[in-house]
């Protein structure tokens, strides 16, 4: 007969690696990134003022056509990135774009009517705070300490 002297967890809660919490992180930052542009499309005159050839005060062009493509380009391959890259560079790159897109984002809110603070408030509040998670998730990186083999050379660098 056996007892029992600790009942078993049925949920495990195992560590998650800082890379897959980051690529998690940029995945849902770029489905709301693009989801509030879809959603901003219903604006009134948004998609009127696009056939006209403006977005919101630019003129359409092959120019600024490429810098949007790659202000959506850059989060997106965040997410590969974050998985692929060595640690020291991953956390430098990590850091150096969340930083990057967070005056960005705030910069969504330029010329936002007061009918549209709830909107723009509640999806630039929402990517602040994921970029916010990316930045300590990064900045708070485990180190692993550095072991010195123990022999009669490095006797010295363990004094």
């Amino acid at each position: 007969m056996t007892i029992r002297t600790k009942t078993p967890n049925q949920l495990d809660n195992p560590r998650i690696p800082v890379q897959a919490k980051l690529a998690a992180a940029w995945t849902s930052f770029m489905f709301l990134y693009v989801y509030v542009d879809i959603l901003n499309f219903y604006k009134p005159g948004v998609v009127d003022s696009i056939l006209g050839g403006l977005v919101w005060r630019f003129e359409v062009s092959p120019t600024l056509l490429t810098v949007m493509l790659a202000s959506v380009a850059l989060p997106a391959v965040m997410v590969m990135l974050s998985l692929m890259m060595p640690a020291k560079v991953n956390r430098a790159t990590n850091l150096g774009v969340a930083a990057l897109y967070i005056p960005y984002s705030i910069f969504n809110a330029a010329g936002a009517t007061w009918e549209w603070t709830f909107f723009y408030g509640l999806s630039i509040g929402i990517e602040v705070l994921l970029l916010a998670f990316i930045l300590r998730s990064a900045w708070t990186w485990p180190r692993t300490p550095v072991v010195v083999p123990a022999d009669p050379a490095t006797t010295d660098l363990r004094r």
